[in-house]
């Protein structure tokens, strides 16, 4: 029997298996066997364990041209790498913005000298990486953004990798998966299931709690193997920070345009909620859109968040710190890009948003670093994937992705300079839906951090 890769899958030539072999079906159309290049090394296991003859034609992984340089690591990047390497080099670590990660990857990297293919989901990522590995290595492949170019260290987007793996899925004994709370979302296991690469290691800042999005991160990369919070970083690796909240009040104009949206929100989301208690948020929004008192709730309740996104007391509050800070460079987040907009018309802000184009965004980026610019605003562009020059304070003015946003937010100001204390101010608005939002958000920071 012969085991060879076909476009994303194992096919089984010759002999039929003598053994039931993992994930392995019946194809009609080339009558024979055909299982997930994924199953791999489970399929290589079963055959050598009845004593089957075979010849493995599958994986064809690149020589490497030329050594990686091994960086050097802070403690927590070793005990991590040797976490994932003791659970059998598959698993995710969970490390704050900032603690570098990609650091910790590329060690990965140099330690096992093998093939290696990193996946990011943006293409501002994937510049960053391609630059990074840059470092480290010659020449680096890259597809996305344009390119496809294969080389035995490969970076390419999501997007771009799954387009390709029937053609590279072999290629590979490492798969390094950046951001990889997004990677089963966004490629719905696709991308995994068509490479064969043994070895894989994801890295993320802020990992799925529930337990359904665990599983399918472990079912294609591993389980958490590492994980730590921004506090217990924070003051030795990273800089140290306060979080300070602010709470404010709407105007009575406001109050009551809140209290009526809400109402009718509630009219309809709290019998939904009473008939399914564990329901989530996409499954009311659906549901709802079956009945016009439904669509009715769920547009109530778009108004009311925008109208939170930025009050007359946010507005207020805002110019107050940014005139209290003005010598600091400051990070604005908001709820949404049209607060960010008002914002930069009112104070003169540049912002960042996916309206930017990328050399608009560089150099905006390169005149915050070096201080001629004070401030940027944004509402999600910059809460991952983007390498934020240093800055000393960020005021959360909105925000609607709860605890996973907080952290990668906080972590955009936490890159450790001699003598630097960072601080959050988070606006809140009492009475309000934000109250909630403010308590879950700060799940992801350890009990030590100064609130």
């Amino acid at each position: 029997m012969r085991l060879v890769f076909d476009r994303g899958t194992i096919v089984f030539r010759g002999d039929a298996p003598a053994v039931s072999l993992p994930g392995a079906r019946w194809d009609p159309r080339i009558e024979g066997y055909r299982a997930q290049a994924c199953r791999h090394r489970e399929i290589l296991g079963a055959l050598a364990s009845a004593g089957s003859e075979f010849r493995d034609d599958v994986r064809r992984p690149q020589a490497a041209e030329e050594a990686v340089s091994e960086p050097a690591l802070r403690p927590y990047q070793e005990a991590a790498l040797r976490a994932w390497q003791d659970a059998s080099l598959r698993g995710i670590v969970a490390l704050p913005t900032g603690s570098g990660k990609t650091r910790l990857a590329v060690a990965a990297m140099a330690r096992l000298g093998c093939a290696t293919l990193c996946v990011v989901p943006t293409r501002v990522l994937l510049e960053q990486w391609r630059s990074v590995l840059g470092g480290y290595v010659a020449r680096v492949g890259c597809y996305g953004n344009g390119d496809r170019v294969l080389a035995p260290i490969t970076v390419a987007t999501y997007a771009s990798a799954e387009r390709h793996m029937p053609q590279i899925g072999n290629r590979f004994d490492l798969l390094v998966i950046d951001e990889a709370h997004h990677a089963i979302a966004e490629s719905q296991g696709d991308l995994f299931s068509m490479c064969t690469a043994p070895a894989r290691l994801g890295l993320t800042a802020t990992p799925p709690r529930g337990a359904d999005g665990l599983a399918a991160l472990a079912e294609h990369i591993g389980p958490v193997v590492y994980e730590r919070a921004l506090g217990d970083l924070a003051g030795r690796f990273l800089a140290p920070f306060d979080v300070r909240t602010i709470r404010l009040d709407l105007e009575d104009a406001e109050r009551e345009r809140y209290r009526r949206e809400m109402t009718c929100f509630r009219e309809v989301y709290g019998p939904f909620r009473e008939r399914f208690p564990s329901a989530s948020w996409a499954e009311f929004v659906k549901a709802a859109d079956r009945t016009n008192a439904g669509k009715r709730a769920v547009a109530a309740w778009r108004r009311a968040q925008k109208l939170l996104a930025y009050t007359e007391a946010k507005r207020q509050a805002l110019a107050e710190l940014l005139d209290f800070h003005a010598g600091a460079r400051v990070l604005i987040f908001t709820a949404d890009n049209a607060s960010a907009y008002a914002i930069a018309r009112e104070r003169l802000v540049m912002p960042i948003t996916c309206d930017i184009g990328k050399r608009e965004r560089q150099r905006a980026l390169a005149m915050f670093a070096t201080g001629e610019l004070k401030a940027l605003v944004s509402a999600r562009v910059l809460n991952e994937g983007i390498d934020v020059p240093d800055a000393d304070i960020a005021i959360i003015v909105g925000g609607s992705l709860g605890e996973r946003e907080h952290v990668q937010r906080v972590g955009r100001l936490l890159r450790p300079v001699p003598g630097k204390r960072a601080v959050v101010y988070e606006l809140v608005t009492r009475a309000s839906a934000e109250v909630g939002q403010n308590a879950r958000r700060r799940r992801g920071l350890a009990s030590d951090v100064a609130l």
